[in-house]
């Protein structure tokens, strides 16, 4: 059932189920299912604010942001310009922050980027548009920072300010450490900082070191603030900042003491709140099966026993007495998580042949099943589920791998002129069909942000296809059930993606009425830094919507694997599929095939780990939390989450 939340503005937040303020949040908070629904309401706020001060004949002051977060806002805001006629003409606006130094045209300048999204496609007053200019020189930086702070006064002040968070837990980039009264100033990055932004300057070297960015008073004197986070890496950081003490090592933490700010989250990022985490310490649970699931392997983490040794007391004394109260025993609910969880368990996880199914993850039957698994880049198969791949053909089903994009904004300039050097030297230039003389001579000349030509493109995607035809034939897989979808949507040549398209839909969709497979993995870790294993999944279920018909859809089953960033929870594995020694050095092996994206990884998010070593630690942890739970030991273990499409 949805409910409306009453806050202070102009606008109501739905949020799906019954919101609580709870005595552990300490700022109002909305929550949505997705970042897409929950834009769209933002964006309705902001719209009916210029709408308002319109009918007053006064200007609308809004203070912006830039990052992934807002892109959905500001696409929103564009379409009801075009489709609704919402003007922009009595906007005034200021922008949080700019890189230093940045020049307006590189395509890593906010200023570039404001315009791309937003200012291009309205009508509003160009000299109504405010941005830090990072070609200021540093001799007058200090003068035009406050005159900067002067123009938001003497506009009015800021109506609205959209806001993004850090992972430091900046708000614009007021980095750990910044003050409450700060105004508008310069300041050096957080390394943390300069680690996610690494993949838009291709690498972190080229992260400009300082930023120019409005303070933390600036912010709160705005009458309106609204922050959003999406995603599972902004979990810990929304926690901190909604439940914990008010720090200047957390800056976030300083809207607790704004009256009028709402967090507008997905469901990712408000995972590690209590009332979502542990629910049975803020109230009254109603005690679902994936509930009891996640609360009993929580009971057996806080009390540090296995799931059998739990007592009546453990459950007393850690808020989950109303479970008890129902005339349920500890020792029943022990058994019974216990079973659950044994259930999990398989060593074949195409399903066991000639076997009673009924307490096993996957169908006996048919015995030999078409297999499709989906990678969104080409090292995902390995990564996430390079054992299982193994066991799966080793077992004689039919698998067909299918990279979803080339992959190629991933690969580093060094490498591929590494690789255009050889051919260069070696090749016929009369029969190449890539000319490496050119090649070499972009990379070289090469300026900081400018996007590769499609030549440079064309080798970097074969670097990586040719990484991973090596590691799936040492995996055990034919050439010929090796597929390459390059996916239009991705072929941009910069980190900024294009939207989902009915053509790349038809793409996957061809390729699965192809095959006709009884079972498909693919990636359900939307935490990669990029979105990118987002719109293959969401291709994926577009594509799988519209062949539901089909008649063969009805015996396809879809697996979810998790990838370089995340993994499942315990309460929400379906299919555990345990490694053995050997099987995790050969996976580690296959990793290792994909050369280009060892050591200097791009994209590599909040884990300077290179992949092979995250997957193989999470993998050991997976199975070591299944150990600990008092089920039988492995060496790793690779989880999967069954989802009904």
């Amino acid at each position: 059932m949805t409910t409306t939340l009453e806050i202070k503005s102009d606008i109501s937040y739905k949020s799906p189920g019954k919101f609580e303020e709870t005595r552990f949040e300490k700022i109002h908070n909305a929550i949505f299912k997705n970042s897409a629904e929950a834009s769209i309401i933002v964006a309705q706020e902001i719209a009916l604010l210029i709408k308002s001060r319109q009918k007053e004949n006064k200007s609308c002051v809004l203070g912006l942001a830039t990052g992934s977060s807002p892109i959905k806002v500001y696409n929103e805001l564009v379409r009801m310009h075009k489709e609704e006629g919402l003007s922009f003409k009595n906007v005034i606006t200021f922008n949080l922050d700019e890189y230093y130094p940045m020049p307006k045209e590189s395509n890593q300048s906010y200023y570039y980027f404001m315009h791309q999204h937003l200012f291009n496609h309205i009508d509003i007053n160009p000299d109504n548009i405010n941005i830090p200019d990072g070609t200021i020189s540093i001799q007058e930086l200090n003068q035009y920072c406050l005159d900067y702070e002067k123009k938001i006064i003497n506009a009015g002040g800021l109506d609205f300010q959209l806001l993004g968070i850090g992972r430091t837990g900046h708000v614009g980039f007021n980095e750990p450490g910044s003050h409450i009264n700060s105004g508008t100033r310069i300041i050096t990055l957080d390394h943390i900082t300069k680690v996610d932004a690494s993949g838009d300057f291709n690498g972190i070297g080229n992260v400009p070191k300082r930023a120019i960015t409005m303070g933390v008073s600036t912010i709160l004197r705005s009458k309106r603030i609204v922050l959003m986070a999406w995603g599972q890496n902004k979990a810990d950081i929304i926690k901190r900042t909604i439940q914990g003490d008010v720090s200047s090592e957390i800056p976030a933490t300083f809207l607790q003491n704004h009256t009028n700010t709402t967090f507008v989250l997905d469901q990712s990022a408000s995972s590690e709140l209590t009332r979502f985490k542990t629910p049975w310490l803020v109230g009254e649970c109603i005690w679902t099966q994936e509930l009891k699931s996640k609360a009993i392997v929580w009971l057996c983490q806080n009390t540090n026993q296995s799931i059998l040794k739990l007592t009546d007391r453990d459950y007393n004394n850690n808020g989950m007495s109303d479970l008890l109260a129902s005339g349920t025993s500890a020792y029943d609910l022990n058994i019974n998580m216990f079973n659950v969880l044994q259930h999990t368990i398989t060593g074949w996880p195409g399903g066991k042949p000639n076997t009673d199914d009924s307490n096993r993850p996957e169908r006996a039957n048919p015995a030999k099943k078409r297999i499709i698994l989906f990678s969104p880049h080409p090292d995902d198969d390995v990564i996430s589920m390079g054992g299982t791949f193994a066991k799966l053909i080793k077992q004689g089903h039919e698998v067909h791998v299918v990279y979803q994009t080339s992959g190629n904004i991933a690969v580093t300039d060094d490498e591929a002129l590494k690789f255009a050097e050889v051919c260069n030297d070696f090749m016929d230039k009369s029969t190449s069909e890539i000319n490496f003389t050119s090649v070499i001579s972009f990379i070289n000349a090469k300026k900081q942000g400018e996007i590769d030509s499609a030549e440079v493109r064309k080798l970097k995607g074969l670097i990586r296809r040719r990484e991973s035809y090596a590691a799936t034939r040492y995996i055990g897989l034919k050439d010929e059930n090796t597929h390459f979808l390059d996916l239009p949507f991705y072929e941009t040549g910069l980190v900024q993606k294009n939207p989902l398209g009915s053509t790349d839909i038809a793409i996957v969709k061809d390729i699965i009425s192809k095959i006709k497979p009884h079972q498909v993995f693919a990636a359900g870790d939307l935490a990669d830094p990029h979105g990118t294993h987002e719109v293959c999944l969401n291709a994926i279920f577009a594509a799988m919507a519209q062949l539901k018909s089909e008649p063969y859809m009805n015996d396809c089953w879809l697996w979810l694997y998790r990838g370089a960033w995340h993994e499942w929870d315990i309460h929400e594995i379906d299919m555990a599929v345990p490694l053995s020694p050997d099987e995790v050095l050969l996976k580690r092996h296959a990793i290792l095939y994909h050369q280009s994206q060892k050591d200097r990884v791009m994209f590599q998010g909040n884990d300077s780990r290179e992949f092979w070593v995250r997957a193989e630690d999470r993998n050991k942890n997976t199975a070591k939390l299944y150990d600990d739970l008092g089920l039988a030991e492995y060496e790793a273990i690779e989880a999967f989450k069954r989802f009904e499409y």
